[in-house]
């Protein structure tokens, strides 16, 4: 196939491409208008009226004693820097 026809189809396609993707925002548009609408709804049906309040009788809970056990204190132990031994340069004489 030429260069010409390639390019035709690929438009083609892409203008295909295009189409679909208008129709799926405006699809998303749609269902997001219905969520709003219908969410407004929900909320005022929710409304109740006051609610008795029922008067419960509070049980004292049970305290236990936890004994605390004292950590153990490692003694940490200071890494001593080793020193290379550094290197003594010998000094190169020339023989005349």
């Amino acid at each position: 196939m030429s260069q010409k026809k390639l390019v035709k189809q690929l438009l083609k396609k892409l203008d295909k491409l295009e189409a679909e993707r208008e129709k799926l925002i405006d699809k998303l548009a749609k269902a997001l208008d219905k969520l709003e609408k219908t969410t407004p709804a929900k909320k005022v049906a929710a409304k109740k009226g006051a609610a008795k309040k029922v008067t419960s009788k509070k049980v004292p809970a049970k305290k236990v004693v936890v004994k605390k056990i004292a950590a153990k204190k490692v003694p940490t132990k200071k890494a001593v820097a080793k020193r290379a031994p550094a290197k003594k340069v010998v000094p190169i004489t020339i023989a005349q």
